[in-house]
């Protein structure tokens, strides 16, 4: 009964607030910070990247649609909203946009006919674009970009989330930072990471926590609260920042690996993650992915090297590494051959150690270690539960064209089995997190069949 006295009791502060707004404040259209001469013309290439480093197409393209022609199903606490058609198509896409037009999109979320775009689109962190790149991307997605029809679906949320004139209210709450990038001054990579990292690349998005009224709790490192992890469609979006950062004990180096190429000799990419690399991170020059790396690591106060690139393309050794303190008593279990091994470690050995090895530290740029891994002991279990009844699969990408694949297990591990892998898998190694249920891996199981 407390719980829902406290929704309730947010649903009427939130439609108070919504109603106050519509009554008071005005649609925003905040002003260019940066007037920019009428003859003023991008770089070669600067559309282009912009696109790519603000991951565009992964959004505003459907599985089977043509490039950036919407109709992506973005999964949110609210509903389901559907990506439109930003193709230079005059009737269905943004063709017969001003760059005005664009522009309030783009950093208050407004469209020409004053609709309010619901915030899945960032515009919180495109906010912090500089007006140079805003126009370079609007000249090339204008100019590049072959229109394409395709009538944009509606976004039907229920009740009161289908009133969008409600989104007045929210953006009064969440746009209270200026528009334009302040640069803290560091060094050149670290204020270009950056700036990818706060604005175009909108890692907070995903990786920093929502607030009561569901805004990012901080869209710069001058909040705590930024990159400090997140939740997203059930998934853990790990912190980036502080002690508990799964980064912590990378290096520069194969921070930028893993932003290129979606893995290095600790992780691979899953999820969302997986779709931001192959879609943005891997078509960035190796400066701008060093130079998010180099922030990154900054953040803390980390000392680190600047690499001159990121790792090239070739095979890659995989020698099997030997177990740390913390994994060593697991370690000596699985190779026991011990007749009293608990379930969860004889399922282990007879289906993942021949990849992961005993000392759950993987192989190096192909499997990733399972000792500390975020996807491993995040708060958010199906995932994990997802992974080994279905598999995963890392993208091929220019520096690593080979694609990894792993086996499902749906139809060889009941759900009692899986729940007891998962558990196990979540307490060894040190790894300190908490059971699952098999009624977990059932739900899972059957959300993945109703699709």
């Amino acid at each position: 009964m407390k719980t829902f006295l406290r929704i309730l009791a947010g649903l009427v502060l939130v439609g108070v607030i919504a109603l106050l707004a519509f009554i008071f404040v005005p649609v925003q259209r905040t002003e260019p910070t940066t007037e920019l001469a009428a003859d003023w013309q991008a770089a070669e290439g600067q559309g282009e990247l912009v696109l790519d480093a603000g991951d565009c197409v992964a959004c505003h393209t459907s599985d089977d649609g043509e490039s950036l022609a919407g109709g992506r199903a973005i999964a949110s606490p609210m509903g389901t909203i559907w990506s439109t058609n930003i193709t230079p198509d005059a009737e269905t896409g943004i063709g017969n946009w001003s760059f005005a037009d664009f522009r309030a999109a783009m950093i208050d979320g407004v469209t020409p006919n004053g609709t309010h775009l619901y915030p899945a689109m960032p515009y919180e962190n495109y906010r912090l674009m500089t007006e140079e790149d805003m126009r370079a991307l609007y000249d090339y997605l204008m100019t590049e970009v072959e229109p394409v029809s395709a009538a944009n679906k509606d976004t039907n949320l229920d009740f009161p989330f289908n009133q969008r004139w409600g989104i007045r209210a929210w953006n009064w709450l969440a746009l209270t930072h200026d528009a334009g990038f302040t640069p803290a001054g560091v060094s050149d990579a670290q204020d270009r990471g950056q700036y990818l990292v706060e604005s175009l690349g909108h890692c907070g998005a995903c990786h920093t926590p929502r607030n009561t009224f569901m805004a990012q709790d901080g869209v710069t490192a001058e909040s705590e609260s930024f990159l400090a992890g997140g939740v997203v469609g059930g998934w853990n979006a790990p912190a980036l920042r502080g002690d508990d950062a799964g980064i912590k004990g990378w290096t520069v180096s194969e921070l930028a690996d893993y932003l290129a190429t979606g893995r290095n000799a600790h992780s691979t990419a899953n999820g969302e993650m997986a779709l931001v690399v192959e879609h943005s991170l891997q078509k960035l020059p190796d400066s701008d992915n060093i130079a998010i790396a180099a922030y990154l690591k900054g953040m803390d106060g980390d000392a680190f090297d600047l690499p001159e690139e990121v790792a090239a393309a070739g095979p890659i050794a995989t020698p099997e590494a030997e177990a740390d303190d913390a994994g060593a008593a697991t370690a000596e279990l699985l190779v026991s051959a011990d007749p009293d091994m608990p379930l969860g470690a004889r399922l282990y050995s007879d289906n993942c150690l021949g990849c992961h090895f005993a000392s759950g530290k993987g192989a190096p740029g192909i499997f990733p270690e399972l000792q500390g891994n975020g996807l491993v002991v995040g708060s958010e279990v199906s995932p994990l539960i997802s992974v080994i009844l279905n598999g995963a699969e890392v993208p091929p990408t220019a520096k690593r064209p080979m694609t990894l694949r792993m086996q499902g297990y749906a139809d060889r591990l009941s759900d009692d089995e899986v729940a007891e892998l998962a558990t196990w898998l979540r307490g060894a190694w040190g790894n300190d997190a908490g059971a699952v249920a098999p009624e977990a891996v059932a739900e899972v199981r059957d959300s993945d069949s109703a699709h």
